[in-house]
């Protein structure tokens, strides 16, 4: 689901971490001096039959023929390790549409093909990662998870990068990152990955004891900006308490702040969560997606001010109820607001079915009210 948040060591491992949100976290390896080769070739991979209906395109009608957009895509994970501290990584996406009832079919999921084309294949992921001691090398097309430069995880495939990540974890507790990156693959935008002018790199640090904070500094020529982001978060008696502050420096234009604060819980089975996002001066500089507490399934917050300091808060429960999982989720945020709800059940190990509504509404555009519903189906092998 696109709402996952990735953790920052998630984030440095992303050469592992294959299509779909399947990431998990990595800890760098200690070798030793010597390492004998090793040939070990691992294949994974789902095929998916994604549905997308949406009410915006026919008068309100979301279930109308008129409305809706298919695609069947398979994605192909392939990890060969040349030594023990040395891999390639790839990750094949080849699809198709099932059908496109509306639009010229060369739009985004708006009116169009999915991922922008009828028929298409692309490495979403490859590239050559190495670990030395408590550093990681990560060299080629990669999905990132930093705070405010991320992959956007929906439909086919996530945003990917062409970049280089550097991930050190020699201090205790602590965890250094370096990335450049030179290209960007929008998420549902196409098969090509495109320049991104000037030089555009992050530089962060990550600690985990007891608090856990992050400091990013963030240089983005190819949109104007710099950036520094810091957030931390506290754990106790079953409550946690997170701040988050933004701000954003433009070559041209006003220099903009944005602070955060998130609450959540756990009752009776329920995990339960209430955020707050304030922005002051302007709009929050982002590549790709980007980790706001008050975003929603459709909606980032990063980009809806509008002449006036904005406040926008998010609620959200979910759960597990006889093996579905279940999340409601409401967030408002001055100019309109948006309900989500969202439920996941695994038929078998190999078989999984998402299902998705949101319905977003723009207060102050008279028609923008827009009901969508998703549908997803994967089978892994």
């Amino acid at each position: 689901m696109k709402l996952t948040k990735l953790s920052l060591v998630a984030a440095v491992a992303v050469s592992s971490a294959f299509a779909g949100g399947d990431i998990a976290p990595v800890e760098p390896v200690v070798v030793a001096p010597v390492v004998e080769a090793k040939s070990a070739t691992t294949i994974s991979g789902k095929g998916s039959l994604i549905y997308i209906t949406n009410g915006a395109q026919s008068n309100g009608d979301m279930f109308s023929s008129e409305a809706s957009e298919s695609a069947a895509a398979i994605t192909l994970d392939v990890t060969h390790n040349f030594l023990d501290n040395v891999s390639a990584n790839f990750t094949a996406i080849g699809f198709t549409s099932l059908g496109n009832s509306f639009g010229d079919g060369t739009d985004t999921w708006t009116g169009g093909f999915l991922d922008a084309q009828e028929t298409g294949a692309y490495f979403n992921v490859a590239n050559l990662t190495a670990t030395f001691a408590d550093t990681t090398l990560i060299a080629g097309r990669q999905l990132l998870g930093t705070p405010m430069i991320q992959g956007y995880d929906w439909l086919i495939a996530p945003g990917s990068f062409e970049a280089y990540t550097l991930a050190n974890s020699s201090i205790e507790n602590l965890t250094l990152v370096a990335s450049y990156v030179a290209k960007f693959r929008a998420n549902n935008s196409g098969t090509d990955f495109a320049d991104l002018d000037g030089d555009n790199w992050t530089v962060g640090a990550t600690y985990t004891n007891g608090i856990t904070a992050n400091v990013w500094y963030y240089n983005i020529d190819t949109a104007g900006y710099t950036q520094v982001y810091a957030d931390a978060g506290y754990t106790f008696s079953g409550i946690t308490l997170e701040g988050q502050y933004v701000t954003t420096s433009f070559d041209a234009g006003t220099d903009t702040s944005a602070f955060g604060a998130k609450i959540s819980t756990t009752l009776a089975g329920v995990d339960l969560s209430a955020a707050y996002n304030k922005f002051i001066d302007g709009n929050t500089g982002y590549v790709g997606w980007n980790g706001l507490y008050t975003n929603s399934w459709n909606t980032t917050i990063a980009n809806q001010y509008d002449g006036a300091d904005l406040d926008a808060f998010k609620v959200e429960a979910s759960t597990t109820i006889a093996g579905i999982n279940a999340l409601v989720s409401y967030s408002d945020f001055d100019k309109g607001h948006e309900l989500n709800v969202i439920a996941g059940y695994d038929v078998t190990e190999a078989i999984d079915i998402s299902v998705i509504y949101s319905d977003t509404q723009f207060n102050e555009v008279a028609g923008t009210s827009t009901d969508v519903v998703e549908f997803y189906a994967n089978y892994k092998f």
